[in-house]
């Protein structure tokens, strides 16, 4: 390649050399074609670049800069190639002239966001976070929150949901898909025809499976009810697929349609509904930016994707909030966005020295959060404790996630995962794992209610731990036995409650642990012996105490915690029992239950 010899000082270049001005630098032969190429090429990477990293063009979208800087870094990056500095070190000054104006470009944008970010900042506008939720701090729980309703009450989370619509994918083999799709991995909890449910879509199998189906797309949808644990894979009539979701690629990816169609839009993470016939919707929350130029993230509307369309259709938040037609949309606040503008409010409505020094009346969210379904809405639910970081609360938010209502309810208390802790100590010869606690009124008792999963994420049990007095603990094999258990021990403590074990049993019959479906019950493998106690031996393993039980005609022991049954304390040889326990051939089995 020929060096052309540029001379500022001379106002010319030419491919001899001209030129000796102390601004003179070599240039490579055809710098107006390699400009041009380098410009062409800068045009392509840019499309290719806005194909993969969808940027909203929007000057309140940090991606809007970092998408311009990486084209003036594509632009750059051309010059060197093109120009071959690489080998020719002597065409590094020339290299350098190219770069001033997209170095400019990027060092500007650059002062733009850090500009943006520092008056975006809690630092300078502490307050206008602070007002960014309201919450209604005047009412009481006893009084505001309706006492414990058990068909509605949900008793999975996300894993022990996840468990059982990994056993709803074999239904595939009706149509000849098994195997070709898998969880997405997502769930949305929802109200679906008065029932609290989680819905989730299916993802693609591997890259092979993505190419023999996405021609068509996804067959169907599961269902999981968070009450009677019955997990259900819904087909779609023939002729319909879901063929736009977050698990596609190229044009049918989510996210792809809705920017092409929004190209300014600021987009929250979608998520995936269904309406009360059970058609299936993308709900994308449009977010803005409230507080300077990045700051103060909040929902002003709501684009509705079909997800067999690919149709979308945009609602204003009033309209969400107030349109008959649009209740069945039960979430456009996403849980993260709640808990993050609930902290705002809690830390900074002193300000910011405030939230740092003195941290008068500064109070946060506590580690995780769960869901209730109330007046056919679903609610956010976290507990608030103070900022020094012990182990109580001092009361909770519920937070419609539709409509953003907020609610601070003043309890003090033990936190959502002391109370885990305490429930799983229980049955910790089980090994058995406690869902996040979700907050019930129990006759008057804040309470938390929890669900004990196995290492498969099956329900195997239940708790309730009292919130005020968390010493409260007792477990059950079911809901109504629970309950049970619960006010008994409440009783022990001078705390009377009136609840209706029978109409609590009725209302839970179907939802007993380990139950596969209410179409499909579960195989018993449980055995009882009923007899005269032999030998009681008692030993204190991990600090509790364990007593072994022999019965007249079983060489077996039968092992029992002294929390899991308080009543086998003052069991004496020669006491008639009724023992449960699951089938083993083990010497010491596990009992279930003692009576």
């Amino acid at each position: 390649m020929d060096p052309i010899k540029v001379d500022f000082s001379q106002g010319g270049a030419s491919g001899k050399g001209k030129g000796s001005g102390k601004d003179a630098y070599l240039a490579p032969k055809k710098t107006g074609i390699k400009l041009l190429i380098s410009l062409l090429g800068t045009a392509i990477g840019a499309a290719i670049a806005y194909y993969f990293m969808l940027p909203p063009m929007n000057f309140k979208s940090t991606q809007m800069y970092l998408f311009f800087g990486v084209v003036a870094a594509i632009y750059v990056a051309l010059q060197v190639l093109l120009s071959g500095v690489i080998t020719k070190p002597e065409y590094t000054v020339y290299v350098k002239k190219q770069a001033v104006i997209p170095g400019a470009i990027i060092l500007l944008l650059a002062v733009v966001v850090g500009v943006g970010m520092l008056f975006s900042s809690v630092v300078f506008r502490a307050g206008s976070y602070s007002r960014i939720i309201d919450v209604d701090e005047s009412k009481t729980f006893a009084s505001d929150i309706a006492e414990a309703d058990f068909q509605s009450v949900p008793v999975l989370d996300d894993a022990a949901a996840a468990a059982l619509a990994n056993r709803a994918l074999g239904d595939l083999s009706s149509i000849n898909k098994v195997s070709q799709f898998e969880l997405s991995g997502k769930f949305t909890q929802i109200n679906y025809k008065n029932a609290p449910v989680r819905v989730t879509t299916l993802a693609y199998g591997d890259i092979f499976k993505w190419f023999k189906n996405t021609s068509t797309g996804f067959p169907g949808y599961i269902v999981v009810d968070m009450v009677t644990q019955k997990a259900d894979l819904v087909l779609l009539p023939e002729g319909s697929y879901i063929r736009y979701s977050t698990e596609e690629h190229f044009s049918k990816y989510l996210m792809r349609h809705l920017r092409f169609q929004y190209p300014t839009y600021l987009f929250d993470e979608p998520h995936f509904e269904i309406d009360e016939a059970g058609e299936p919707f993308w709900l994308c929350p449009v977010v803005d930016k409230t507080i300077g130029l990045f700051g103060g993230t909040d929902v002003k509307g709501v684009v509705m994707v079909n997800a067999i369309t690919g149709e979308c259709t945009e609602y204003s938040v009033d309209e969400v909030k107030s349109d008959p037609a649009l209740q069945w949309i039960d979430v456009i606040y996403s849980n993260s966005l709640l808990v993050e503008q609930y902290n705002y409010h809690g830390k900074y409505g002193g300000g910011f020295i405030n939230s740092i020094i003195v941290q008068d009346g500064v109070k946060v969210a506590t580690e995780g959060s769960n869901f209730l379904a109330m007046n056919d809405d679903v609610y956010m639910y976290t507990g608030v404790t103070s900022v020094s970081g012990d182990q109580a609360i001092i009361g909770f938010v519920l937070v419609n996630m539709r409509t953003k209502e907020a609610n601070f309810y003043e309890v003090s208390g033990a936190k959502e995962y002391s109370a885990a802790s305490s429930a799983e100590g229980v049955v910790q010869d089980y090994g058995y794992n406690a869902t996040f606690p979700i907050l019930l009124n129990i006759s008057g008792q804040p309470t938390y209610f929890m669900s004990l999963k196995d290492t498969s994420s099956l329900v195997k049990r239940y708790a309730m731990v009292n919130v005020q007095n968390y010493q409260v603990v007792v477990t059950g094999e079911t809901i109504a036995e629970c309950m049970e258990a619960y006010a008994q021990k409440l009783r022990q403590n001078n705390i009377k409650i009136n609840v209706d074990i029978d109409e609590i049993k009725e209302a839970t019959d179907n939802n007993d642990p380990g139950s596969e479906t209410p179409d499909t019950p579960p195989v018993d493998t449980n055995k009882t012996i009923t007899g005269v106690l032999t030998d009681i031996r008692t030993a204190v393993l991990g600090g509790e105490s364990v007593y072994f039980l022999q019965v007249e005609g079983s060489k077996k022991y039968f092992r029992v915690a002294a929390s899991q049954n308080e009543a086998v304390v003052i069991l004496n040889v020669g006491d008639s029992v009724t023992i449960t326990y699951e089938k083993s051939s083990e010497a010491i089995i596990d009992a279930i239950s003692v009576k």
